[in-house]
């Protein structure tokens, strides 16, 4: 027994200097990274398709220091599990709507993916019925706990969670339209990915804006400004075009009834979340497409290009040229976009009466 436990004795010693220097060397890549003084980060829905590989995305952030997890079950392991990978972010966990307001608390960030996926079959308007009350209830505890906070809202649909938010911050007196974001990386990334494959090069280094909402053809993305530029054929920018607007549908049916796009959502999400964190630490030229309250068309919302900065949307670029086929591509969602925008203020106006 005395010899087994002096070996532990040794193996401790030995491993001290071990743990100090591996501590010492993350210290020094946090500064370099300027993440010393980080972010807190609330993400509601932590344990779903989406949730859970966010969560662990942005667990592996310098950015964030502290990553609050809420969800109404499953958050105590989830948050032991991911608590476990040796970065630097603090993890806590958040169950039921009984902490919903603790989990919130203090949050520099709000990231929304909770509520149910798409299925087989299922339209974003079936989609609508179960998640708007969940983002209204959501919505409700970041304008009493963190009212300041930047809120960037994942549930679909998108072209309608955004408006049940801003009418519900609008309710509460704490509505500022600069930190509130549908995001729609997902179809940039797509686009991204899609376009490169076209033309034979690293989606790294593509870039396609996609303007208008989050679903169907209110998704357009605008080829004649890809970066790096390049002139497509009729049919490619058909089938572009096309392929990234049904994104969704494709990866839906490819997992036939076992879930929609998380994976892809969830780096999408994460890919934001460093924009709006960096944003928020004062780099500037961050630029990034999102769904948010908006004066570049007659829509109250519309997504397109912003620059993100401490506060939040510094500024909202212009649509800038555009070709005859994607003029005819606007004028087609705009109707659409239009109802579903309508949909969700009528929801919380509803609601409330």
């Amino acid at each position: 027994m005395e010899a087994g436990n002096a070996r532990l004795a040794r193996i401790a010693a030995h491993m001290r200097p071990v743990r100090t220097e591996e501590s010492s060397i993350r210290r020094e890549y946090t500064r370099a990274k300027g993440a010393s003084a980080g972010f807190k980060v609330a993400l509601l829905g932590a344990c779903g398709g989406i949730g859970q590989p966010l969560a662990l995305l942005l667990k592996l952030n310098p950015l964030v220091s502290t990553l609050h997890l809420y969800d109404v079950v499953n958050t105590p392991g989830v948050t032991a599990d991911i608590s476990h990978t040796d970065t630097t972010a603090v993890v806590r966990g958040f169950l039921g709507q009984a902490q919903l307001n603790a989990a919130l608390e203090g949050a520099d960030l709000v990231i929304i993916p909770a509520g149910v996926p798409r299925k087989p079959g299922m339209t974003r308007d079936d989609l609508f019925n179960i998640n708007a009350g969940i983002v209204k209830t959501l919505i409700e505890g970041v304008a009493k706990s963190c009212p300041k906070a930047i809120v960037a809202i994942i549930s679909n649909p998108v072209n309608s969670t955004v408006p049940i938010a801003a009418e519900v911050l609008k309710k509460a007196g704490v509505y500022d339209p600069k930190k509130l974001f549908g995001v729609t990386t997902l179809d940039v990334v797509r686009a991204n990915t899609f376009v490169a494959e076209v033309i034979g090069v690293d989606p790294k280094e593509v870039n396609v804006p996609v303007y208008g909402g989050h679903a169907g053809i209110t998704i357009l993305p605008i080829l004649s400004q890809v970066s790096p530029p390049f002139s497509f054929s009729k049919d490619e920018v058909e089938y572009l075009t096309n392929r990234i607007q049904n994104g969704g549908t494709e990866v839906v049916e490819a997992k036939a009834g076992a879930g929609s796009a998380t994976l892809s959502m969830a780096y999408a999400a994460a890919k934001f979340a460093e924009a709006a964190l960096r944003g928020m630490r004062g780099e500037s030229d961050v630029v990034e497409c999102a769904f948010v309250a908006s004066e570049v068309t007659e829509l109250p919302f519309f997504a397109t290009k912003v620059r993100m900065g401490r506060g939040g949307i510094e500024e909202i670029f212009p649509l800038g040229p555009l070709n005859e086929y994607e003029r005819q591509g606007l004028v087609k969602l705009k109707a659409e976009l239009k109802d579903s925008i309508e949909k969700g203020i009528n929801f919380v106006q509803k609601s409330t009466k």
